[in-house]
């Protein structure tokens, strides 16, 4: 009863509000007329904003129903690893929740500076800077590199981050086309020699789950003296011989400048970092609005993201079982006909199609008990729908194979497959 009374004076007051607005212009009339949510909740076709319940990393609880967890981007599962959990534990307890405060002034601590070193060494670069977001690093780190003299040249998927760190940077901007070599030369080729260059791509591309042609970029940030960053999000503890990243991958960590990473993937928590020469981390840490105005990680966080740097370090068989795990699930959805893209990586997309088959097909796979990420236009191209999945080293023989069960069942009756 109650509940009812208050979506009652909900309505008034916004029938009231529209009536004076009838007259002026108003901000909020496009948020007034936005239904999209709203239509596909009530046709049962919502993937978004889920309300977990429960995690173990490899399954989550959702209204009260396990599903097996093929939407996470915990590459190595180390969310739930005891060592963890009990650094960040140790942390909490000796400085205490938060540090209410920027790094710059009052919420800079000596396990930021650790972690800093640390991350430096492991992705061969000279100094690191720690970030609280991932978003943050790339906007912070591209508008402190690049103005509006400056021409930026940016992959086609590349990560959203570095598309508004591009806008706000009001720098000038090139969009090439995705991994295409031939293109991005082009356009190095015909651009004013005059102009500094600086190219940014993303190691591993985030829903296609192809790996940046890293060698043939490098060799063209030579031809055409272009300083590279690289955003390896992804990458870290999945690519290069000890999980450092595309750089490492391919051999050509010294002639990259900047190297960016997330927390919030095999490192299992949240934030990020930038690396490259000490000086040009300098400079960013005292010009970026993402640190200077930015409150500083938790202890526990920071703590956390070291203990799984070192668990990725000490424990290499959990990034062999990973390959093993993507590969098996590989072989799976192409020995069934499914279209996987360009994947090489632990990010395999599964190719669907038109919109609304995206979601027939995501909400059938959810109510078998699969989690997966249904990704469409504007996200993709039109008619070209598909559900990201991504593996963990955790996942079981069982439980992978259980979902190719699901999936084959679920596109048969799609008619996907």
């Amino acid at each position: 009863m109650l509940s009812k009374l208050k979506d009652i004076a909900k309505q008034k007051i916004r029938a009231k509000r529209k009536e004076y607005f009838g007259k002026y212009p108003d901000v909020f009339t496009k948020m007034y007329a936005f239904t999209r949510s709203d239509t596909a909740r009530a046709l049962g076709y919502y993937p978004y904003y889920p309300k977990i319940e429960k995690s173990d990393a490899t399954e989550v609880t959702i209204d009260g129903k396990q599903k097996i967890m093929l939407g996470s981007n915990n590459y190595l599962g180390l969310t739930n690893h005891p060592k963890v959990i009990e650094a960040g534990i140790n942390a909490l307890k000796k400085y205490g929740s938060g540090l209410t405060g920027s790094r710059l002034l009052n919420g800079n601590i000596l396990l930021h500076d650790e972690l800093e070193e640390k991350l430096a060494n492991f992705v061969g670069m000279e100094s690191a800077l720690v970030f609280s977001t991932g978003m943050g690093v790339n906007v912070g780190t591209i508008i402190s590199v690049c103005g509006p003299d400056d021409m930026v040249y940016s992959d086609q998927y590349n990560h959203a981050s570095i598309v508004d760190g591009i806008r706000f940077s009001r720098t000038q901007k090139t969009v090439y086309k995705h991994n295409d070599i031939k293109d991005l030369e082009e356009k190095l080729k015909n651009a004013n020699p005059k102009t500094p260059r600086f190219i940014v791509t993303d190691g591993i591309f985030s829903m296609e789950g192809d790996i940046a042609k890293l060698e043939e970029i490098v060799a063209l940030s030579k031809k055409y003296p272009s300083r590279l960053m690289v955003d390896d999000a992804h990458s870290i503890g999945v690519l290069g011989p000890n999980g450092e990243g595309t750089s490492a991958h391919f051999g050509v960590t010294k002639d990259v400048d900047l190297i960016m990473g997330t927390f919030s993937k095999s490192l299992g928590c949240v934030g990020g970092f930038i690396s490259g020469e000490r000086v040009i981390i300098e400079y960013i840490k005292h010009h970026s609005r993402q640190i200077i105005f930015t409150a500083s990680l938790p202890p526990s966080n920071v703590a956390s993201v070291m203990a799984a740097l070192k668990v990725i370090q000490s424990e290499p068989e959990r990034r062999e079982q990973l390959w093993k795990n993507t590969e098996f699930m590989r072989k799976g959805f192409k020995s069934m006909g499914y279209n996987t893209g360009e994947s090489t990586t632990p990010v395999i997309p599964v190719l669907i199609g038109k919109d609304a088959k995206t979601f027939q097909v995501w909400k059938s796979l959810m109510e078998a008990g699969v989690y997966t990420n249904p990704v469409v236009s504007p996200a993709t191209p039109p008619g070209r729908g598909l559900l990201r999945t991504s593996y963990m080293a955790t996942h079981t023989r069982e439980q992978l194979e259980f979902c190719l069960e699901m999936f084959e069942k679920v596109g048969k009756k799609a008619r996907v497959i």
